[in-house]
């Protein structure tokens, strides 16, 4: 990957947005992709659409989410320790002991998850999993006063991490679920520059996927497509206690993630079958006898419905501060969803 898109991608993936908070991320992203889309625009809910040939047909649209996990305060005590609950779906059992930013009006305050220590726990403790409200959050104030001259009830919360290289062309961050997907929707705009294309092209970075599949709802309506991408992280099984009797077999550096099953249209899965082995690029199959739980799911079921696909970045440890996925699998994806767009005309009859 070459360091503008680097930059493009860190961008966006160091850029706090928990659902509901996003307007940050999406202004990275249009920056990014703004020079080679004919027009973005950021509609009412959130969604920052980037659009290319837009009298062109099919219409289709490219959906990546933007908004990441994280946590909102929602009360602070007379001694200035902080209570939150969860935005999103975590694992609770390793929110305990991390650094924390919560973003306030005048920047990010610096704090930690804390509970109580192993050492003052009985035994019945230590059997337990903690709830949310078991835990809290020191920003290292004398009191309430003092914390409320810094953080108000429902500011945001993320994690401090960022975006870090590993080996063998893997890369970490929290949030890649699903920032990395945002940024394959828009890094296709910047892969079309100066294509000669028949079909319509709306790239969505979507809002609040993480609380209900929201953003994709209302910019899936708004656009009107014919045919619609849904892009997300999946989950990987090449790494211990995965079960690839119930999971499947899916591994990092595998290629792009194709669904299969109901939330999925035959003739896009097809396509894009046919479009990744025509460009030679590596693809695996993921089963989804229902619903995906992802943005497809919205898109499938907008207006009279839509022909929809879901192609994923696999990855380990979703939902957690070290999400893990191939370069060369984001690259990869990049490029089958390119291609597939510069297959389509008004030609292809989607009914399946």
């Amino acid at each position: 990957m070459d360091q503008a898109s680097i930059e493009f991608l860190k961008a966006v993936v160091e850029t706090p947005s928990p659902s509901g908070f996003e307007q940050r991320a999406q202004r990275a992203w249009r920056e990014h992709v703004e020079p080679c889309a004919d027009r973005v625009e950021t509609d009412v809910h959130g969604n920052c659409i980037a659009v290319r040939n837009e009298g062109g047909g099919p219409r289709v649209l490219l959906a990546g989410h933007v908004d990441e996990l994280g946590f909102m305060v929602t009360h602070i005590t007379d001694d200035g320790f902080i209570y939150f609950q969860t935005i999103g779906g975590f694992d609770v059992n390793i929110i305990p002991g991390r650094r924390v930013h919560i973003h306030t009006k005048d920047g990010p305050v610096l704090g930690v998850t804390g509970k109580k220590a192993i050492h003052v726990m009985d035994d019945e403790d230590k059997k337990k999993s903690p709830k949310v409200h078991d835990l809290w959050i020191d920003i290292g104030v004398k009191d309430k006063a003092e914390a409320e001259s810094l953080v108000r009830v429902g500011d945001p919360v993320t994690y401090t991490v960022g975006f870090e290289p590993l080996r063998n062309d893997l890369v970490i961050a929290r949030g890649f679920d699903d920032k990395a997907g945002s940024f394959a929707v828009g890094q296709v705009i910047r892969l079309l520059d100066g294509a000669d294309l028949e079909a319509a092209v709306h790239a969505v970075s979507t809002v609040q996927e993480e609380i209900g599949l929201r953003g994709a709802k209302t910019s899936t309506f708004g656009v009107d497509p014919q045919v619609g991408i849904a892009v997300d992280l999946t989950f990987s099984s090449d790494h211990p206690d995965m079960d690839k009797k119930k999971v499947g077999d899916m591994k990092l550096n595998g290629g792009p993630v194709i669904a299969r099953g109901a939330n999925i249209n035959r003739v896009v899965e097809e396509l894009l079958v046919e479009t990744a082995e025509a460009e030679g690029i590596p693809y695996q199959y993921e089963a989804a006898p229902g619903g995906t739980g992802t943005d497809a799911n919205a898109i499938q079921l907008t207006r009279a419905g839509v022909a929809t696909g879901l192609v994923s970045i696999p990855s380990r440890y979703l939902h957690t501060a070290v999400e893990i996925i191939s370069l060369t699998d984001l690259e990869n994806v990049c490029a089958l969803l390119a291609a597939f767009v510069k297959r389509l005309d008004d030609t292809i009859d989607f009914t399946p």
